[in-house]
């Protein structure tokens, strides 16, 4: 390494430390606003990266073992075991509260009912959600959704507004400015919470390097029996068995998210930990969800209409 590089390199990394610094303390500060103006918040945790990325912030924020507000789980009853192992552990851990409602609840008590039963229950978690919602009487639902993973997320605001059916209309949300949040609600309604939606994928990531953050692991490297299909890797699984003509192949794979076994795939990695994932991330040219998900396949608008019927 010569003179002029050792001094750029270190320039750089504090550069990205500080842009890193600057994004929890947003983050800290918006988990905190929650917990001092609402009645009954919920942090929304499915044991995937970004949940646990918020978790590491409501740790700092709150202190750990003080979480003050339960984390809630919709299950479909697809997900990787996995992820909802660590869900459970992790919880565990922090002593936090932990409230877990099953989309095979809701299709017992016929509120949800499936077009055939090979159907994707991942849309129907909306359902569950708004139930959970009315159960526990929750008005601030915190998300780890990022502005950068779709266009209708791109929409939302920090602080996004659903109506009394549950509902998001983007072309009702409220204006933020210098970082003043109207949170007023009328009765019924209640807010989704996004602290990281300024985060990026990138952003996610180095800073579960920078934080040493445990994730289930998916996330990296491990080889799948998979088919390639529509540009994407099927895991092949008793949900996602190959069809007709197709050759289940080994593959070495990780998930760049997890989600309804359904509908999420891997994708071609030999990233064994977070660093390796980062120098990934950085020439990927495809939003994860781009890559990963089935559901977002149908349609560019699918996201959007899923959103105003109630889901993340």
């Amino acid at each position: 390494m010569n003179a002029r590089t050792e001094p750029q390199l270190l320039g750089a990394a504090h550069l990205a430390d500080s842009h890193l610094d600057a994004l929890e303390e947003e983050a800290i500060f918006i988990l905190r606003e929650v917990a001092a103006v609402f009645e009954r918040p919920t942090l929304l945790f499915s044991g995937g990266k970004d949940s646990l990325v918020l978790l590491k912030l409501a740790e700092k924020a709150f202190g750990a073992g003080r979480i003050p507000y339960p984390l809630l789980m919709i299950d479909t009853g697809h997900n990787f075991h996995e992820v909802t192992d660590f869900r459970d552990s992790r919880a565990a851990e922090l002593k936090a509260e932990l409230i877990v409602r099953s989309v095979e609840d809701s299709m017992a008590r016929g509120t949800v009912r499936l077009a055939h039963e090979g159907e994707s229950r991942n849309v129907h978690q909306s359902v569950t959600l708004l139930e959970a919602i009315e159960e526990f009487g929750f008005d601030a639902l915190i998300g780890g959704a990022r502005r950068d993973e779709e266009k209708a997320r791109a929409k939302e605001r920090i602080f996004s507004h659903r109506d009394s059916f549950g509902q998001w209309q983007p072309k009702a949300q409220r204006p933020e400015l210098w970082n003043l949040f109207n949170t007023r609600l009328q009765p019924g309604e209640h807010f989704r919470v996004f602290p990281i939606s300024n985060w990026t994928e990138l952003d996610v990531w180095q800073y579960i390097a920078r934080e040493n953050i445990a994730l289930p692991s998916l996330y990296y490297t491990h080889e799948r029996e998979v088919v390639e299909r529509k540009g994407l890797l099927v895991p092949v699984t008793p949900l996602t068995l190959p069809r007709e003509g197709e050759t289940p192949v080994v593959r070495s794979v990780r998930f760049r998210t997890v989600g309804d076994i359904t509908c999420t795939c891997p994708v071609a990695s030999d990233a064994a930990n977070a660093e390796d994932v980062v120098i990934e991330t950085l020439s990927a040219e495809v939003s994860e969800r781009g890559s990963t998900r089935m559901d977002d396949k149908t349609s560019e608008a699918s996201m959007e209409k899923r959103k105003k019927d109630g889901y993340f």
